[in-house]
C-alpha cells in the first residue's frame, strides 16, 4: 500500500479508535511493523497522534483536524467536481471570498483562469491565484495559523468587515441541519462569520463525509446559507433537512 494511502487509512482508524497498535495496523494494511512504526512517527510529527509503546493514541478525538497536506489528498475527485460546479456558478467580474480549506483550494485553482476579484483566506489559495493574469487579488491582513496557513485574528476580521462582495465560498469541517456549520479551529470561527457577513451570496462547499462530523466551534445555522455544493456521497436524509430549511442543495 502506498505511503499516503496508508496514512489516510490510519487517520480513519484514529477517528473511531482512541488507541491503535502497530501489530493491528500491520495486519490491516499488509505492511511490515517497521513500516507502520515509521508511518506513526511521521503522523506524530504532524500532530495527528501521540506515540506510545507498541502503538499510538489518537489526537483527532479531541476535534483536531488532520494536517492540510493529508486532507488535500482526501476525496480528490469530489473536490474537483465541486470546484467545477462553483466555476459555473460564478460569473466573470464577480468578487469572491475563498475560505481556507482544501475544497476551496480546488475552487481557487479553477478560478485562476477566470476574470474575478478574489479574497483568499489562506496562503495556499493565495499562491494558486498569485500568477493568474485576470484575477484581481485582495489580500486581507492577519496572523497566519501554523499548519493550515490560514489567516485569522483581528486584522483579518477587520479587513473582511470593510468589504462587500458578491459571493463567499465557505469551507466546512462539519455541517448538519441540527448543528449548523462548524469548524475545528476556534480561531477560524470569527473569520468565517466575517466572510459570510461580507457576502451577498453564501455558499458552503464540502464532500459527503463532512455531514457526519461536528466541529468544536459553531459558525452559523444552515438558514444563513444560500446554497450547499456537495458530492453524491452526501446522505440524502441530511440533504432533505437542508432543503426543508430553505437551503439550495447542489450535488455533483
Amino acid at each position: 500500500m502506498e505511503g499516503l494511502n496508508r496514512h489516510l487509512e490510519i487517520i480513519e482508524r484514529l477517528r473511531t479508535s482512541e488507541h491503535v497498535t502497530v501489530a493491528e495496523l500491520a495486519a490491516e494494511t499488509g505492511c511490515s511493523e517497521m513500516t507502520i512504526r515509521r508511518d506513526l512517527d511521521q503522523l506524530a510529527d504532524q500532530g495527528v497522534l501521540r506515540r506510545v509503546r507498541g502503538g499510538a493514541v489518537s489526537l483527532l478525538l479531541r476535534g483536531e483536524n488532520p494536517p492540510f497536506a493529508l486532507r488535500e489528498h482526501e476525496a480528490v475527485d469530489a473536490k474537483r467536481a465541486i470546484a467545477e460546479k462553483l466555476d459555473a456558478m460564478i460569473a466573470d467580474g464577480e468578487s469572491v471570498i475563498l475560505d481556507s480549506g482544501t475544497t476551496t483550494l480546488a475552487v481557487a485553482r479553477v478560478l485562476a483562469s477566470r476574470r474575478v476579484t478574489a479574497v483568499p483566506l489562506d496562503l495556499y489559495s493565495l499562491n494558486a491565484l498569485s500568477t493568474a493574469p485576470d484575477v484581481r487579488l485582495l489580500v486581507p491582513g492577519g496572523q497566519m495559523i501554523p499548519g493550515t496557513w490560514c489567516l485569522a485574528g483581528h486584522l483579518t476580521e477587520a479587513s473582511l468587515a470593510a468589504l462587500r462582495v458578491d459571493t463567499a465560498v465557505i469551507a466546512v469541517c462539519g455541517l448538519s441541519a441540527e448543528h449548523g456549520l462548524t469548524a475545528h479551529d476556534l480561531a477560524e470561527v470569527p473569520v468565517k462569520r466575517a466572510a459570510l457577513a461580507a457576502a451577498q451570496r453564501k455558499i458552503a462547499v464540502c464532500d459527503g463525509s463532512k455531514f457526519g462530523r461536528t466541529g468544536l466551534g459553531f459558525v452559523c445555522p444552515v438558514t444563513d446559507l444560500d446554497a450547499v455544493v456537495t458530492d453524491a456521497s452526501a446522505p440524502r436524509d441530511e440533504l432533505d433537512r437542508l432543503e426543508a430549511a430553505g437551503v439550495a442543495v447542489i450535488q455533483v
